[in-house]
């Protein structure tokens, strides 16, 4: 049954593999296409081994022999080629690839086919595990994007970042991490009218009426300050009562009525103005909002001790659709207003503080008599 020598056994009717004597562990040595593969099974049970002898060469048979000595450095360059996306994107992931490059051992001549689920779990562990969730998932998204991209070249057979479920330990180990909810103070409507008031109300700055008009724009229209500063007078119908962001995040462009609240702002602005003219003559207003926050007193306290303004340009989008869906307007809508294509699903996910208030108010329309504010639907015979 066996052919055997002091030190080494092979083990008849599975070619390829052997057993070692002194410690009882089994290894495969097997020829594919004219060359050599040596692995250690990791296991002195020979049902076992029969079994990742098998898995072995199932894994020759779906991978290029000629990139089998691949590097991990080499990979990181390949897959470094392929990221386009924006440039603050792309510079956290080469951020990450170039920490890949300087801190794990032996990237220059380490083959791929010799990583394991444990290494990447425990690089992950030492050099983002007291980072935030959103610095390991990116740094985890990189690593797995990587090795996918080797998969897909036959480089390799398996994805180490991307381990099997029935390895309990490091699937869960290898999981996105859960972000934390920050806190995301909104400001009430009064408290924006206030803030718009005091940021023109500065007679010594240049800006103050250019940047009164942005602040409030993105606190009426409900736009992020991106997609306003880049709006022209062309993507103004003020006939049609729509407006037309572009959001370049997604490159999509989507339509927008032009709310009661918002027209005199938006006549204003396109008045005089040229078809390819910007509608705003600044990209932010980050300072005067600050200025304002401080000016007027909202502000938060931080752990330190320091004080930080409470809102930002993202404060005023989450007061428009706070208030939108504290009036009644529904989820979907509000969405296509955001130029969402999840009908609602995120919006409903981010304001379930809202939803409750809503539900309630909502919850006064079912009574006995007619409510003020219900338009009745006319039946299949009156609409013949």
């Amino acid at each position: 049954m066996k052919t055997t020598n002091a030190v080494w056994t092979r083990i008849k009717r599975e070619h390829g593999l052997y057993r070692y004597n002194p410690s009882g562990q089994y290894f495969a040595r097997v020829r594919f296409r004219g060359k050599l593969y040596r692995r250690k099974l990791e296991t002195d049970d020979l049902a076992l081994a029969k079994r990742k002898l098998r898995d072995f060469k199932n894994d020759l048979e779906r991978t290029d022999a000629t990139k089998g000595n691949t590097s991990f450095a080499k990979l990181l360059d390949i897959y470094k080629t392929t990221l386009v996306l924006a440039d603050s994107t792309k510079k956290k992931k080469l951020a990450v690839i170039d920490k890949l490059k300087e801190t794990w051992f032996g990237t220059e001549r380490l083959p791929l086919r010799t990583i394991k689920s444990s290494q990447v779990k425990a690089w992950l562990a030492e050099h983002y595990g007291n980072k935030s969730a959103s610095h390991y998932n990116s740094a985890l998204t990189v690593i797995r994007d990587a090795f996918d991209l080797a998969v897909e070249d036959h480089i390799i057979s398996e994805n180490p970042a991307r381990p099997p479920e029935k390895n309990k330990a490091l699937s869960k180990a290898l999981k996105y991490q859960k972000r934390k909810k920050p806190i995301r103070p909104t400001p009430t409507f009064e408290q924006f009218k206030q803030t718009v008031a005091d940021i023109r109300g500065q007679k010594f700055n240049c800006e103050a009426e250019q940047s009164g008009d942005f602040v409030e724009f993105l606190g009426l229209a409900g736009l992020g300050q991106a997609e306003a500063a880049a709006l022209t007078r062309a993507d103004v119908d003020l006939e049609g009562g729509q407006f037309f962001p572009y959001r370049h995040k997604t490159d999509t462009g989507f339509d927008v009525p032009i709310f009661p609240q918002l027209r005199p702002l938006l006549e204003k602005l396109c008045t005089g103005k040229k078809p390819q003219e910007r509608l705003f003559s600044i990209l932010e207003s980050r300072k005067a909002i600050a200025n304002a926050c401080k000016r007027l007193g909202f502000v938060r306290e931080l752990p330190d001790g320091s004080l930080v303004p409470q809102f930002t340009h993202r404060s005023l989008r989450r007061m428009f659709i706070t208030r939108a869906i504290e009036r009644g307007v529904d989820v979907k809508v509000i969405a296509q207003w955001q130029g969402h294509k999840d009908d609602g699903k995120l919006i409903l996910q981010t304001y379930s503080h809202v939803r409750p208030v809503h539900s309630l108010r909502m919850a006064q329309l079912l009574t006995d008599e007619q409510p003020e504010n219900v338009i009745p639907i006319a039946s299949a015979a009156q609409a013949e």
